[in-house]
């Protein structure tokens, strides 16, 4: 591979190149672990789960209806039998014993089958009853959600629109970083930086690369104490580029 060169003021502006690019990469880390976006997502799990349970619910509270409409019913059918006994026996209309042994046996039956229809109808009544108060809380914290959804999305897009300015305004001055830079070096950066972690180009700092923080031996700091100013050289641990500063340690 040709050896690139550049000045030593464009090594140096790679510096300035990756720091705009890790302040790029954490406004997108940033952006995408906003707490909101969890907190939103809490929220609508919750909303669909509360949606399902409210068709259930729904559900539940028409059979419910059905049935306790079948037991009142019931109970009225039972009620007009006990009421056409009662008054054939209040208006003597019955005159043998045995008949009328019979009917009373049979009011006193129909009586007891009035109780036990009336204990099945409050039953009903109490179930349903239940599933329609559960459905009234489960809509007002479903409303409670939505409301709480507004506010936070509201808060969400607040946090995004702002990383986005921070993030045009670093865009731009990337922009105007690379446009001063020579094409080959920006190649070669560009490379490197998708090897290696988004980190494309590290100061040499005390003997010491900065992009994998490993000291480089005395061999190859002689080497690079050797190469002319406007030869890039490369970190032989990492290979990414590296930049020689005042603080080099050369």
């Amino acid at each position: 591979m040709a050896t690139v060169k550049a000045s030593p003021e464009a090594q140096l502006r790679l510096l300035e190149l990756a720091d705009l690019d890790a302040e790029l990469g954490r406004l997108e880390h940033r952006r995408r672990t906003l707490p909101e976006h969890a907190e939103l997502s809490e929220l609508d799990e919750r909303s669909k789960a509360l949606r399902d349970e409210l068709a259930a619910l729904s559900a539940r509270e028409g059979d419910l209806h059905r049935e306790q409409s079948k037991a009142e019913a019931d109970v009225e059918q039972v009620r007009s039998r006990i009421g056409r006994d009662r008054t054939r026996l209040d208006a003597g209309q019955v005159s043998s014993p045995k008949e009328l042994e019979g009917l009373q046996s049979e009011v006193e039956s129909l009586l007891r089958r009035q109780s036990d229809l009336e204990d099945a109808e409050l039953d009903v009544m109490e179930r349903r009853e239940a599933v329609q108060a559960r459905i009234t809380e489960a809509t007002a914290e479903r409303t409670a959600i939505e409301a709480r959804a507004s506010e936070v999305t509201a808060r969400r897009d607040a946090a995004l629109a702002e990383l986005a300015e921070q993030s045009g305004k670093a865009a731009d001055r990337r922009a105007a970083v690379v446009a001063d830079e020579p094409a080959d070096l920006i190649d070669l950066y560009e490379r490197l930086r998708a090897q290696h972690g988004g980190v494309g180009a590290a100061a040499l700092r005390r003997g010491q690369c900065q992009g994998c923080h490993l000291s480089l031996n005395t061999v190859d700091l002689n080497a690079i104490r050797a190469a002319a100013p406007d030869e890039v050289v490369r970190c032989e641990e990492c290979r990414r580029i590296l930049v020689r500063t005042d603080e080099s340690g050369l």
